[in-house]
């Protein structure tokens, strides 16, 4: 562990009760969902990680519970350090607190993952599709959404396959 980030890893602990794990040097802190929106003010206002650098989330289908972990890397521009926070957020009405008052550019970030993995952000103040068509069914990044197919087309099926794609008729 980076010895920059003890003072910032005991404060959270402190404060929240965060569990820390590290792998390979780098440190993620685990939060409960209720507390990522005053950590990030925390992190933000008292401890200098003034940018989210990054919002993701991650689907571990077929597990209901947690299904999604949301990560959360703050980076702190003048000390020129980051930090990974992960959310476990259950696969039965996904919902997570909105960061947008806090952090301007999560307004995309949390659009962006309520489109791919359809974890709903409480409070967010416009929460629609950012990547996708507005009617469009089903949430692309998560493991269970359908592939829909189609057989790869080489010269010897050329025409099978053509015959079977459909066409606009004039």
């Amino acid at each position: 562990m980076q010895t920059e980030l003890e003072s910032t890893i005991l404060a959270l602990k402190t404060a929240f009760g965060a569990q820390i794990s590290e792998f390979r040097g780098d440190v993620s802190v685990n939060l409960p969902a209720d507390s990522i929106v005053p950590a990030s003010q925390m992190l933000r206002d008292e401890l200098g990680f003034t940018l989210l650098s990054t919002m993701t989330a991650v689907d571990f289908w077929p597990v209901e519970n947690p299904r999604f972990n949301v990560l959360y890397q703050f980076t702190s521009v003048t000390d020129n350090l980051s930090l990974s926070v992960l959310v476990a957020v259950p696969g039965i009405n996904p919902s997570l607190p909105t960061v947008t008052g806090i952090f301007k550019n999560a307004i995309w970030r949390e659009r962006e993952l309520w489109d791919m993995f359809g974890i709903k952000f409480e409070g967010h103040p416009d929460l629609r599709r950012i990547l996708m068509p507005a009617d469009w069914e089903g949430y692309p990044l998560r493991k269970d959404y359908p592939l829909g197919y189609e057989e790869p087309q080489f010269t010897f099926n050329y025409k099978e396959i053509d015959l079977r794609k459909p066409y606009a008729k004039e």
